[in-house]
């Protein structure tokens, strides 16, 4: 194929805004999918995706597509369009020369839609804006447009019309996408240099590399190397998505598609890395953008049942052959026995992987209340050492400082809920930074926050505020030290580590006194008092008793003297005293979920 005559492109949107739908009717367009074959989002492989109506699993396809007499062939990459998966999505932008900007009718521009646009922006690519969902009764074509002016700064006449349901105008975005995306301009006579936009482990071909082929060209047998991981192979075979795997004798520049690399795992094969030629490995350049996608969030994952442990060991060991950015490592705690520390990108990865445990293995795994990563500084010592868990924090007399991650968050909202959304924003440690209009009726509210203060319950919460009309996305910004102290628990006198939290300073009391009500409503009474404590170091800082169950030992006494009953009652209360000192408390998991879920 003529490298003139193709064509690279990602549909970018929010979630939700029928990117999927849209790729479909291409696909049907295009005769790329027979149409007995053909169902609704057919790129969206697995059964999650359907359901939520959400891209997981960003997914490449080619497609032929003639115009004016001229064959042309057309690389669509669908993208996810959640802020879990930006790296990916950051990729997929590099492997191409245009984007396809859609925007929902019925909702306009949302937060997700201005973050990836800046992104494709910022990578210098070809914009051509849609307006989807146009067949809707409640379509806001002309508002839509206005919001899209603004954001783009483009003219009215720029601005397609289209439904991805209907097929209506699908056609012309196919025209506008030959006429106004560039070619690649890749260079064919230099070694092998391809970008790794995704990658997918197969139990026949090893880890399949989803490439665009920059430099070069890619054939079977070929001895390639990882510029990043220096990971060395043979390829085993070479082809391009229709939307299945089809094999082919070689990649050229320009072209994407897929190498199977024989790898066994796709740590060796990380998205943003570059594959070249073993014996040009030593000249050749590595592309720029990688980087080593680490979690934001992690979270423990307990078995309900303990004999189910070395079970989920292996469900969890097999989702992470095809996902680098999950990690899991084994940890135990008192209240719910053994378990996993996973590691996650963001709430909706999190949420990804317990439906897949549930799906897939039939493990519904009980989830402690997400965490991030902390970095502190120790005295006398230079480097910053990165803390994944309350327990992990040192004595508070070394520590000089504790750094937390911060995030750039967008909120994009109709201007009439402003009020409610800025005293929500006041209830967390948000700092206001910016508003702008997008319209008389719709605008963007900028703050930088502490990541813990997001990933929580925002959302949820920023849906009641806003009726459901406002969205939220965030990016990761760095870290910046703040006041921040270790709560304790401590039941019956004894630290329970699975309670221990890093919270702000300030909110100190009013987290310990909290914690610690919940408790005592959740643990059940015992024979003796149980005292339920949050401390900060060696203060205590809240407290709540449990009272014990007290037995009528005076119950079988029948008259006689009163010191017999004084007698008893010295007895029991003696007994009583050293079951304190001796008694040990089970707490149910129900209390430990009480607590670690707000």
């Amino acid at each position: 194929m003529n490298q003139k005559n193709i064509r690279n492109f990602v549909i970018i949107a929010h979630i939700d805004h029928g990117k999927s739908t849209l790729a479909d009717r291409m696909l049907e367009i295009t005769h790329t999918v027979e149409d007995r074959k053909m169902k609704e989002q057919l790129l969206d492989t697995m059964d999650l995706e359907r359901e939520r109506g959400i891209t997981i699993k960003l997914q490449p396809v080619r497609m032929s597509y003639d115009s004016a007499g001229t064959g042309y062939v057309l690389n669509l990459i669908d993208t996810p369009g959640h802020v879990d998966f930006a790296y990916e999505v950051s990729r997929s932008l590099a492997a191409v020369e245009g984007a396809v900007l859609l925007v929902d009718a019925t909702k306009g521009v949302q937060a997700q839609t201005v973050a990836n646009l800046y992104q494709a922006i910022e990578q210098g690519l070809e914009i051509i804006p849609v307006i989807n969902k146009i067949d809707l009764p409640n379509a806001e074509i002309e508002k839509t447009k206005k919001e899209i002016i603004h954001l783009l700064g483009c003219g009215g006449e720029e601005i397609l019309e289209a439904s991805g349901k209907t097929g209506e105008g699908v056609e012309k975005i196919l025209e506008r996408v030959i006429k106004k995306i560039p070619p690649p301009e890749e260079s064919q006579e230099k070694p092998l240099r391809a970008l790794i936009f995704d990658s997918k482990y197969d139990i026949y071909k090893g880890v399949l590399a989803y490439v665009k082929i920059i430099d070069g060209e890619a054939r079977a047998e070929d001895k390639i190397l990882t510029l990043a991981t220096k990971q060395p192979s043979s390829v085993i075979e070479v082809g391009y998505f229709s939307p299945e795997l089809k094999k082919t004798d070689v990649l050229s520049a320009g072209s994407i598609g897929y190498i199977a690399t024989g790898f066994k795992s796709v740590e060796d094969c990380r998205v943003g890395d570059t594959i070249a030629l073993q014996k040009f490995s030593a000249g050749a350049l590595p592309l720029p953008g990688y980087k080593e996608v680490k979690p934001m969030v992690y979270a423990s994952l307990y078995p309900k049942e303990g004999e189910d442990y070395n079970f989920m060991r292996d469900a969890l060991g097999k989702l992470k052959l095809n996902d680098a950015a999950f990690t899991f490592d084994p940890e135990s705690n008192q209240a719910l026995g053994r378990g996993f520390r996973c590691g996650f990108l963001g709430l909706l990865h999190l949420e990804i992987i317990q439906e897949r445990l549930n799906r897939e293995f039939e493990i519904e795994p009980v989830i402690t209340t997400p965490s991030v990563v902390y970095e502190i500084k120790i005295k006398d010592r230079r480097e910053k050492t990165k803390i994944y868990s309350p327990l992990d924090l040192p004595d508070p007399s070394i520590v000089e400082s504790i750094e937390e991650p911060y995030v750039k968050l967008d909120i994009i909202s109709p201007s009439s809920y402003l009020g409610g959304l800025m005293d929500l924003m006041n209830s967390t440690r948000a700092e206001y930074k910016n508003t702008e209009y997008l319209d008389d009726e719709r605008l963007i509210l900028t703050f930088e926050a502490p990541l813990t203060d997001v990933i929580i319950d925002l959302h949820d919460r920023l849906k009641s505020a806003s009726s459901g009309f406002a969205s939220m996305n965030y990016e990761f910004i760095g870290y910046r030290p703040n006041e921040l102290v270790k709560l304790d628990i401590l039941v019956a006198g004894e630290k329970v580590d699975a309670f221990s939290r890093i919270i702000p300073k300030e909110k100190t009391l009013s987290e310990g006194k909290v914690t610690v009500e919940k408790l005592k409503e959740a643990i059940p009474r015992q024979n003796f008092q149980v005292a339920i404590q949050a401390a900060i170091g060696g203060k205590i800082i809240a407290r709540e008793t449990i009272k014990a169950f007290r037995k009528d030992v005076t119950a079988k006494l029948y008259g006689g003297d009163v010191t017999r009953k004084r007698k008893l009652l010295e007895k029991q209360k003696k007994g009583k005293k050293k079951m304190v000192h001796s008694g040990r408390v089970d707490i149910p998991s129900s209390a430990f979920l009480a607590v670690l879920r707000k």
